[in-house]
C-alpha cells in the first residue's frame, strides 16, 4: 500500500487537519481563555459599550462558524479511515461475515435489524446458550 500517502491532500484537508489538531491542543484553551480574560479587564476601559461586547460576539461568531466546517471535514475524514480499516479486518479474517463490510452504506432499518440479531447473539452467549465454540452463529 505504499500508493498511499499524505503529499497530494488537498490545502483544505491540510488546513482542516492543522486547525483541528491546534484548537484542540491546551495552548489554544488557554489561548482563548486568555482572550476572553483579557476582553473582559478591558469592558472598564471601553465603558462595557455595545462595541466592546460586539467585538467578543462578532469574533466568538466567526471562530464558531469556521470550526465548525474544519471539525466536520476532520471528523468525516477519520470516520472514512476507520471505516476502510473495519472492512479490511472483516474481508481478512476467517470467518467473519463479508456481508458486514459497507454496513454504513445501508438505510437505518436494516443497520438496527443486524443490530438486533447481534443483540440477541450476545443475549444467549452471556446466559450460556451460544455455541461450544465461543463463537455464536453468525445472525442470517
Amino acid at each position: 500500500m505504499s500508493g498511499l500517502s499524505n503529499k497530494n491532500a488537498s490545502l483544505f484537508t491540510r488546513f482542516a487537519r492543522g486547525s483541528s489538531r491546534a484548537t484542540g491542543s491546551p495552548l489554544a484553551f488557554v489561548a482563548a481563555v486568555a482572550v476572553v480574560l483579557i476582553w473582559g479587564v478591558t469592558g472598564p476601559l471601553f465603558a462595557f459599550s455595545d462595541t466592546w461586547q460586539l467585538v467578543i460576539n462578532t469574533g466568538t461568531t466567526i471562530v464558531t462558524f469556521l470550526m465548525v466546517f474544519a471539525i466536520q471535514a476532520s471528523q468525516n475524514r477519520d470516520s472514512e479511515a476507520i471505516q476502510v480499516k473495519l472492512d479490511e479486518l472483516i474481508r481478512s479474517i476467517d470467518g467473519a461475515q463479508n456481508r458486514l463490510l459497507d454496513l454504513e452504506e445501508l438505510e437505518e432499518d436494516e443497520i438496527e435489524r443486524i443490530r438486533s440479531q447481534y443483540r440477541h447473539l450476545a443475549r444467549e452467549a452471556r446466559d450460556g446458550n451460544g455455541s461450544r465454540s465461543g463463537r455464536p452463529p453468525a445472525p442470517s
